[in-house]
């Protein structure tokens, strides 16, 4: 049985019905799928017909919920051993697939890194990219595209994370992060995305969902790996109550109390980072035994 035949479709779809029987077909003229399978969230056109006509399995929301709540049900719906995800609006070239599904015998995520000229907007290419910078930073992982929903992975290693992705449009972060934290094998192959063939606007609003980013960073990685949060910061903090202590005593010959508080609130970070490195190392021990 090839890699396609195990493989589940999951397109997560919003008000497509212009787009959609064109992907589905796309899709279906690659090769033999495992399934196809389409979340409609709580569409007003005619999304979920034109889907269904064009072949594929549909799961539909009674009302709108968000693009992650509908990859959610599409994750727990789907039944081969890998899934791949893809948009609705053309933005993700069926063509570009078997560059994806090729490299999942090694990999447990297999993520579609889009170029800078293939980014909707200059601002979101900006935006992207200054994300991407400082999601390697604080993961230690160089990742080329953070918020690309074009990807593939292991179903049951994709289920593991499934209660931590938001309802939104920040899945593919919360599973890129979650996937490198989590120590499985993660890769990004180039391609080249195309304008969107649905709605002529995205539904995403980049300065709004920029702050909402980077706090989702800084939750991701606090919550897999603590200690590069909080042990930046206690350096921080000793370093200032070090250098102050350092300059009263050669000064007025005497350490101040500013000095002591930044040396023992640098001490108590440090050690509550250090608790959450465990607590966060038990959690996966959990996930493992089950």
């Amino acid at each position: 049985m090839t890699i396609s035949e195990r493989t589940s479709v999951l397109i997560p779809a919003y008000e497509e019905e212009s787009a959609i029987a064109d992907i589905i077909a796309e899709i279906r003229a690659l090769g033999r799928w495992k399934e196809i399978l389409v979340v409609d969230d709580g569409s007003s056109d005619r999304t979920a017909e034109e889907a269904r006509k064009a072949g594929a399995k549909v799961i539909r929301h009674p009302y709108n919920k968000g693009n992650g709540a509908a990859v959610k049900s599409a994750v727990r719906a789907a039944e081969g051993d890998f899934i791949l995800l893809m948009d609705a609006d053309g933005q993700h070239p069926p063509a570009e697939i078997t560059k994806l599904i090729d490299k999942l015998p090694d990999y447990d995520l297999v993520v579609g890194a889009r170029s800078f000229g293939g980014q909707a907007t200059l601002s979101r290419g900006l935006g992207n990219g200054a994300l991407n910078r400082f999601a390697s930073m604080l993961s230690g992982f160089r990742i080329t595209d953070l918020t690309s929903g074009f990807r593939a992975a292991r179903r049951d290693r994709f289920r593991e994370f499934v209660h931590l992705f938001p309802n939104g449009f920040s899945y593919p972060a919360t599973s890129t992060l979650a996937f490198i934290k989590a120590g499985f094998n993660v890769t990004f192959v180039p391609i080249e995305g195309k304008k969107r063939a649905g709605h002529e606007k995205s539904k995403m609003r980049p300065w709004r969902e920029g702050w909402r980013f980077v706090m989702l960073i800084l939750r991701m990685v606090t919550l897999f790996s603590p200690l590069r949060i909080f042990f930046p910061i206690s350096l921080v903090f000793f370093l200032l109550g070090f250098g102050y202590m350092v300059y009263t005593i050669v000064d007025e010959m005497h350490v101040t109390n500013t000095s002591v508080l930044l040396i023992t609130g640098a001490a108590v970070l440090f050690l509550f980072g250090l608790l959450s490195e465990q607590i966060a190392a038990l959690r996966f021990e959990k996930t493992d035994r089950e």
